[in-house]
């Protein structure tokens, strides 16, 4: 009797491939109901991906929120529109800047200088290069030189005494002295005849010249101390044998009125300025305060800019195109169509920082800034109606900048970007709408993971269960197949012997 070997079987140790013996293909067959199983999985592999997508969406739009939350917060800023900026006929002579912080009025003021204020500066006589001085001490005096011939009123910091060690130079002392902190400065001037000690105050103004007082110590060689006093200017000696230069303070006058200073910074002298005197005048120097203007527009300019960029990030989310009968991505969602509904009534509602002041601003589109005709809802600037506007900036402040009320009653009385500013700081905040969305669909996506690992889990079962079941009718096939083999080949033989 004639044997097959299964092709599904190894029972006999011969190796085996489903199919070879019956002619099915297991293989085939198992991967295509396989791919019918695997439907839901793929249904949501594909969900999976696009809350990823989702995700990232709304990740861009919290970003965008907080661009123009950043514009708007300049808006709510007092600052933005007391800002002043200045400029001067002469600048080379009388410079100005507005103060960071200060309140400076819009206004003009004419200004004279009479003198710059100097430190005093006095030099050595000329000693030989190489020679060095005998031991002793030099005693620097801050204070006041005055009168003919001149006097020195100590000032009210303690004298500074600088040691001199025998065989210094004229380098040494200058290094010694400038290390002592006593308010004066020294260096070194080297020419033909010799090394020149240069003291100068470290500061100008009157108040700020010194005097040198010095004392040689007994015994000691080398030259005296007494070449670098500065302590008789009317004697002559030390250093008084050379052209002085004594502390000066600035002296000018603004708008008529005298004033004097120390230095040539004069610091809130006019309010909120600060002027840098740099030349003696002989006309006079105005110097005018006015509105910035500039950078008024300019942070109006990125509010609308900023405003924009987000009410397209939505239109884009959210379009749906009627050609290609396609959604885009966000289409139909309720929290970003509600964003945008939000934002777009924001916009167009009443100031309260101009309707409760009874001033004319109390709509954006009383400073030139509208909603554009094109349906998509952008906002555009007319620049003119936004100039005269700003002329106008305790106005145009009360608009963007009242506060709202502190006992809780409606924010009808809230300026336009207080009021905005805190409906964008909620929305992208840690307890905001997007936050609350973007966990929505994280607890979304972590129950789809869930989803696929069990489907994942079943399919494993089935294909297994699946292969089971064709390999063992493979090998019921196979074996009728032998089957079949054989009784033909009988009843062929016992046709022949009949």
């Amino acid at each position: 009797m004639t044997t097959s070997v299964s092709s599904a079987s190894s029972t006999s140790g011969t190796i085996s491939s489903a199919g070879i013996g019956s002619g099915l293909d297991v293989d085939s067959i198992v991967t295509k109901l396989m791919a019918i199983e695997q439907q839901p999985l793929t249904a949501l592999q594909t969900a999976s991906t696009t809350l990823d997508s989702k995700i990232s969406a709304f990740g861009s739009i919290a970003s965008q929120l907080s661009s123009l939350n950043d514009a708007v917060t300049t808006l709510a800023l007092p600052a933005t529109w007391n800002s002043k900026t200045v400029s001067s006929s002469n600048s080379a002579a009388v410079g100005a800047s507005v103060i960071s912080g200060s309140s400076a009025s819009a206004t003009s003021v004419s200004v004279q200088v009479t003198q710059l204020a100097q430190a005093q500066s006095v030099a050595s006589n000329p000693v030989a290069t190489g020679n060095s001085f005998g031991a002793g001490t030099l005693t620097l005096q801050l204070g006041t030189w005055s009168g003919t011939p001149a006097g020195f009123a100590a000032g009210s910091a303690a004298s500074v005494s600088v040691s001199v060690d025998q065989g210094d130079s004229v380098q040494t002392i200058a290094s010694k002295i400038n290390k002592a902190g006593a308010g004066v400065s020294a260096t070194v001037l080297h020419d033909l005849s010799g090394d020149r000690l240069l003291l100068s105050s470290s500061a100008t103004g009157a108040a700020n010249g010194f005097r040198v007082q010095t004392s040689d110590t007994a015994g000691t060689t080398g030259a005296s101390l007494s070449s670098l006093a500065f302590d008789d200017p009317a004697s002559g000696n030390g250093m008084a044998a050379n052209p002085i230069s004594y502390g000066l303070n600035a002296q000018a006058t603004i708008n008529g009125i005298a004033v004097t200073s120390a230095s040539n910074t004069l610091d809130s002298t006019v309010p909120g300025l600060t002027l840098t005197l740099s030349q003696v005048t002989t006309s006079p120097v105005a110097i005018t305060t006015s509105n910035d203007t500039t950078s008024q527009t300019t942070a109006v300019n990125n509010f609308v800019k900023a405003y924009n960029a987000m009410n397209e990030m939505i239109n884009s989310a959210t379009a749906y195109d009627s050609t290609t009968q396609t959604a885009a991505l966000l289409q139909g969602d309720s929290t970003t169509t509600g964003l945008q509904t939000a934002l777009r009534s924001l916009a167009s509602a009443i100031s309260g920082g101009g309707s409760s002041s009874g001033n004319a601003l109390q709509h954006l589109s009383d400073l030139g800034i509208s909603v554009a005709k094109d349906g998509a809802g952008d906002l555009t600037v007319d620049t003119t109606k936004l100039a005269t506007a700003l002329k106008n900036p305790t106005a145009v402040s009360n608009f963007f900048t009242a506060a709202a009320p502190t006992d809780g009653s409606s924010d009808n009385a809230t300026g336009f970007a207080t009021r905005m500013s805190a409906f964008l700081q909620g929305a992208i905040g840690s307890s905001g709408m997007l936050a609350a969305k973007t966990a929505s669909l994280q607890a979304q996506k972590t129950d789809n993971g869930k989803q696929q690992d069990a489907i994942n889990s079943r399919l494993t079962t089935v294909e297994a269960n699946l292969r089971k079941q064709y390999t063992d009718l493979d090998t019921q096939m196979a074996s009728l197949t032998a089957l079949n083999t054989y009784i033909t080949q009988q009843i062929a033989a016992w046709n022949k012997s009949s």
